[in-house]
């Protein structure tokens, strides 16, 4: 049974454990705040997360959640839901849909648990909402559903337009960490992002991103490639393609920065080339020019939330799959997606610097 109650004064939402789902969850935020300015949201999350609610101005507190990834740790659970319990909490809203995810709200003992039914746990929610997809396509519509009284009248309720996660860059701070990696403003800096954690259907060829990388630098720009440790190998291949006269001007960034370093550092790109990624999601969330390159997923649900993007992908029968690895074992549905595509988007964005020219590999 939904519980009544005035206006919540501290609310505590249960984030979700991907880097882009963590950006659209900012929309939920802010949504909270619109519908009560003086309340108090607090996020739990894993560590990871942090920089990124930093630089979101509607959360006060990022609250650490201590668990790997599907560790039930029912005992930590439990002891972390009873020092939560001095907070006081009116409400808490569970972005994930997993049994594991309402348990510290539980033992914290706070009176309002809002969320959407999944795993069984109907019985620990007294707010269970149940979902209807076809009504919210969208990842970021079902978040901020949440936000609505349980009897709202769905889609119709959700406010329009969504608010788009917009994440806070800090001058100072992005002067001191482009101080760090010796790197300018000038000449005109073009992002790539060829990493995919979800895996290897989601990458854009090496082959591909060297060709806009040279293009790009063929015009006089900088090129900076931004991914983890785990990107450093694709990083390194697109690096090794091009010309000796263009090394100085391409810095390769993967693996050395933080979370927040390549925050501040995409906060300044005057474009971004990305996969379907959560680096394309924090682009976007920075309101930088994102070109989004799909291959075995779609942007139906979980677009990057921008008016400055485009959406490039293949119209071949078999995407998109949603596999980690091309099942038929020929990925053409990002080999087939040109970099002169790519080029094309870029100049509709408005970034004439980028060399027009056929390419042909």
């Amino acid at each position: 049974m939904t519980r009544k109650s005035a206006a919540p004064q501290r609310i505590l939402v249960v984030g979700p454990s991907w880097v882009g789902d963590m950006v659209m969850a900012q929309s939920l935020f802010m949504t909270l705040k619109a519908q009560h300015p003086g309340v108090i949201i607090d996020v739990l999350a894993p560590a990871w997360s942090r920089p990124l609610l930093e630089r979101m101005p509607e959360v006060a507190q990022a609250i650490d959640l201590p668990f790997g990834h599907g560790e039930l740790g029912l005992r930590r659970r439990y002891a972390l839901g009873r020092t939560l319990r001095a907070h006081r909490y009116d409400q808490t809203i569970l972005l994930p849909n997993s049994f594991k995810s309402a348990l510290v709200p539980w033992f914290a003992g706070i009176p309002l648990r809002t969320g959407w039914r999944g795993e069984m746990r109907s019985w620990i929610l007294n707010d269970s909402r149940v979902l209807k997809s076809a009504q919210l396509p969208l990842m970021v519509q079902r978040f901020v559903a949440l936000a609505l009284p349980a009897d709202a009248q769905l889609p119709a309720a959700l406010p329009d337009p969504l608010p788009v996660p917009q994440l806070r860059s800090d001058p100072a701070q992005v002067g001191e960490v482009m101080q760090t990696f010796g790197l300018t403003r000038a000449p005109k800096i073009l992002a790539l992002c060829p990493g995919a954690e979800f895996g290897d259907a989601k990458q854009w060829p090496a082959a591909h991103y060297a060709a806009v990388a040279s293009a790009h630098l063929d015009a006089g720009g900088q090129v900076w490639l931004f991914g983890s440790a785990k990107d450093r190998a694709v990083t390194d291949d697109i690096a090794g393609q091009l010309a000796d006269a263009h090394q100085p001007r391409c810095h390769n960034l993967a693996g050395r920065t933080s979370l927040a370093q390549a925050i501040d550092l995409m906060s300044v790109a005057d474009a971004v080339v990305s996969n379907d990624s959560g680096l394309m999601h924090i682009a976007a969330a920075l309101h930088r020019p994102v070109v989004a390159v799909y291959g075995s997923t779609s942007p139906d649900f979980t677009p990057p939330l921008t008016d400055r993007v485009e959406l490039l992908f293949t119209d071949i029968d078999c995407r998109p799959c949603f596999q980690r690895s091309c099942p038929l074992s020929h990925k053409r549905c990002l080999t087939e997606l040109s970099p002169a595509r790519v080029i094309d988007a870029l100049q509709r964005l408005g970034q004439p610097l980028i060399a027009t020219r056929t390419i042909q590999l």
